[in-house]
């Protein structure tokens, strides 16, 4: 889609409070209209939009299940069940029975503090990640048990974000240690293994991974860093989509002074919206130029907002249901929900 002619504007339509600490996570069901968001204050926030006034209220506060700060939330692809990620080394399943959420299981193991969560397209497969350096793949069960069925061992460092590829099961995890690794199963040995490693020998980071988002046809992904710079990556589409195996994922460009702090949460839409949040209170917003360069599409700054919190802003989430609408979560305590609108 091409932007360059259309005027827009990123309007606030709703501040959200409610968290007394900070708000480190946000998850929009794919089949209703609710939004999750986790924080340091140990709980969730299910938010659900009034169809009558448009205007977003709490639904629910999922407590005393974690002991210690909630970093890390999703919803499975139907919509029915939500894991949390915890600093309490657990990961716990939620269900929507009726009207309320029921804690149906806890997934133990990790370490230390489980950082990220991350359901594939199926919903058969769970991800999780932790400061322990290592992901644990988990295989949804009749009854929501819940079995490891893979341990993965191969950053160096505290695991900062678990991501399935929204059409293949393949599982991307960033780190501390600079790098994204992608892993795979064996067919052979139904063993996952590190299939590729992207660091700095590759164009790669040069500081920490915080965070990883794929556009809709998953032949291409953002990555954003503690080293300032955003990067895109593509892979062949034509192997991927016949699922002829693996394809190797190439450094496409690198976008880098936009952000003066570091860049905590990148999420493509389903537009091709590339929306950035940082730790200078900003949010950014990139889009694909194909402004006749020979050198094929790179992508340039469409929008940009100031101050968007009073804090650093630590995710930045695309509505699943509407486009342009947009959810920001940040260190002060706030959810605000913004509209990508046309300049009247």
């Amino acid at each position: 889609m091409d932007f360059s002619e259309e005027g827009l504007e990123l309007k606030e339509i709703q501040r959200l409070e409610g968290h007394n600490d900070k708000v480190w996570s946000l998850a929009w069901n794919p089949t209703s209209t609710l939004l999750a968001s986790c924080s340091g204050d140990k709980t969730v926030r299910i938010w659900q939009r009034s169809p009558s006034t448009s205007s977003w209220h709490c639904k629910a506060v999922l407590e005393e299940t974690h002991t210690r700060t909630v970093r890390s939330c999703a919803w499975s692809p139907s919509g029915k069940l939500l894991a949390t990620a915890s600093f309490d080394a657990t990961t716990a399943i939620w269900e929507l029975i009726g009207d309320d959420f029921e804690c149906v299981s806890t997934l133990e193991g990790h370490e230390n503090e489980v950082k990220s969560v991350s359901w594939n397209a199926s919903g058969s497969l769970l991800a999780t990640c932790s400061r322990d350096k290592s992901v644990w793949i988990w295989e949804v069960q009749p009854g929501n048990e819940f079995e490891c069925v893979s341990v993965l061992q191969g950053h160096t460092q505290d695991v900062k974000m678990v991501q399935w590829h929204p059409i293949m099961d393949v599982l991307f995890s960033c780190s501390y240690d600079n790098t994204v690794k992608i892993w795979a199963e064996d067919g052979d040995s139904d063993d996952w293994h590190c299939v590729q490693t992207l660091g700095e020998s590759n164009n790669g980071h040069t500081s920490t991974v915080w965070a990883l988002s794929f556009n809709p046809e998953g032949d291409k992904m953002v990555t954003c860093s503690d080293d300032l710079t955003v990067k895109i990556w593509d892979t062949d589409s034509i192997t991927m989509q016949a699922g002829e195996g693996y394809a190797p994922w190439k450094h496409l460009c690198t976008l880098s002074g936009y952000h003066d702090r570091t860049i905590f949460s990148a999420h493509w839409s389903r537009e091709g919206i590339i929306a950035t949040g940082a730790a200078d209170d900003a949010i950014r917003f990139f889009v694909e130029s194909k402004d006749g360069l020979v050198d094929g599409p790179l992508y340039k700054l469409m929008l940009k907002k100031e101050q968007a919190h009073d804090m650093d802003i630590n995710s930045v989430q695309w509505s699943s249901g509407e486009n342009r609408l947009l959810a920001s979560a940040s260190d002060d305590g706030t959810i605000k929900i913004w509209e990508l609108a046309s300049i009247t």
